[in-house]
């Protein structure tokens, strides 16, 4: 019995070892990532305000049903992009109590708002001016009840 208490004692002594090391080469990757994070800063992505022949002038634009009506915001956007704009994304709004279609400035250029309201023939006083870097989009449009009177054909 003495025998096997020596043969088990370097084999936990090898496993604790191994185990310490594994464990130290572990810690050693997480502070590195940790120093490399402090250190080097993250790139955020921000959108040209300057004309660039490199950006496309198509207008990105969001469309969401506000009224409630099934597949309104479906069917508008295939008229805005058989009207030149960029569709990018369709869905819900937060409500279905929207009585009067509007258009949400998210660039921060005005200009491309009006242009989709216009096309719509929503009214200037129905933009918002809501600045949302993050959304890259460059209008939002929110359909209401007053669907029947836009402008697409």
């Amino acid at each position: 019995m003495p025998q096997q208490r020596k043969t088990s004692e370097p084999r936990k002594g090898l496993l604790v070892n191994i185990t310490i090391g594994f464990l130290s080469i572990i810690l050693v990757v997480l502070i590195y990532a940790l120093v490399t994070r402090i250190i080097i800063p993250r790139i955020e992505n921000q959108r040209v305000d300057a004309s660039s022949h490199l950006i496309s002038e198509v207008i990105q634009i969001q469309v969401l049903n506000g009224c409630g009506v099934s597949g309104i915001a479906s069917s508008f956007t295939g008229k805005l992009r058989r009207s030149g704009f960029d569709v990018v994304e369709s869905g819900n709004f937060e409500t279905f109590n929207v009585q009067k279609t509007f258009v949400i400035d998210r660039s921060g250029n005005l200009e491309n708002a009006r242009r989709v309201a216009n096309a719509l023939g929503i009214s200037e006083e129905n933009i918002i001016r809501e600045v949302a870097t993050g959304f890259y989009l460059d209008a939002t449009v929110v359909i209401g009840f007053d669907y029947d009177q836009l402008n697409l054909q």
